[in-house]
């Protein structure tokens, strides 16, 4: 059996974050992920798709650890993640200190998808080369790491580097809260292997099952099992309106080792989101 979760972006005009979540967990869904931008710089210079129409709940995205927080008080079970933190657009230390209060907050349910992102002129305004976004992206998670897990951190590298700190609290959860990838290039199996627990990508299984064998190889290379590595399927932008999977997809993506399966949960204003939410519970009831 694999679990459901919704990714949404939380916005003023949509539902809650709290009420939101307090009904994901009653319906049945393992999991809620909201979505990050910090900004969107006006000048529109990196495109966003091929006719650049950039949805409007871009614009208006809430910081997602804080709408977690809110979520996370409304819940007992529901596991709370990003997809995908932007981690070239924060600070690592204050970074760990918000992930690790978050899981301490909800009783260790974090799970945080990360990324670098794609908007070149938003990382530039945090002050990030788009070019060494994902060098930058692997010290600050590997920076993380050595907060999360060691009384006395430091960390030495091209983009970070601090000397020894105390930075408390902790994590609920050893090691910390599973870091996925959200990524689908040729880079991605040496990325995980290398500083994630796991992969959070989108795609059909067509799309995805060479990756998922490359990553299978290069977990075995480096004397990992695959079995660990955590594989969460983001289907937000398969290329339909309809937000579902039927079960034959279902199940391809649970033979290659999907555990959990990520729905779109449609940004929009908050009574057309109420007015979607029995279909929501009716999808997962085949499942159950």
């Amino acid at each position: 059996m694999t679990d459901f979760g919704l990714i949404t972006f939380p916005t003023d005009v949509a539902m809650q974050p709290a009420e939101l979540a307090e009904w994901a967990e009653k319906a049945g869904y393992e999991s809620l992920f909201f979505a990050e931008h910090t900004h969107i710089p006006t000048s529109r210079k990196s495109p966003f798709s091929a006719d650049n129409r950039l949805p409007e709940y871009y614009k208006r995205a809430y910081d997602p650890f804080v709408a977690l927080a809110s979520a996370a008080t409304a819940t007992d079970t529901l596991k709370l993640g990003t997809a995908i933190c932007l981690v070239t657009e924060h600070n690592p230390i204050t970074l760990a200190k918000t992930v690790a209060t978050l899981d301490q907050i909800s009783g260790g349910r974090v799970v945080l998808g990360i990324g670098a992102g794609w908007n070149a002129e938003e990382m530039a305004d945090h002050g990030v080369n788009f070019k060494e976004r994902w060098k930058v992206t692997r010290e600050r998670v590997l920076a993380m790491r050595e907060l999360w897990t060691k009384d006395e951190a430091e960390y030495h590298g091209d983009f970070v580097d601090f000397e020894p700190t105390w930075s408390w609290p902790k994590p609920v959860q050893p090691g910390g809260p599973p870091v996925l990838l959200g990524a689908a290039s040729k880079w991605v199996p040496e990325r995980v292997i290398d500083y994630c627990d796991g992969w959070f990508p989108i795609g059909t299984p067509d799309d995805l099952r060479p990756l998922v064998d490359q990553i299978r190889t290069a977990a075995t290379n480096a004397g990992r099992s695959f079995e660990q590595v955590q594989l969460t399927l983001g289907s937000y932008t398969l290329s339909r309106r309809e937000p579902f999977l039927d079960p034959s997809e279902v199940q391809a993506f649970v033979d290659m080792g999907f555990t959990r399966i990520v729905l779109p949960f449609r940004p929009q204003a908050a009574e057309k989101q109420r007015a979607v939410l029995a279909d929501y519970v009716e999808y997962i009831k085949q499942f159950q």
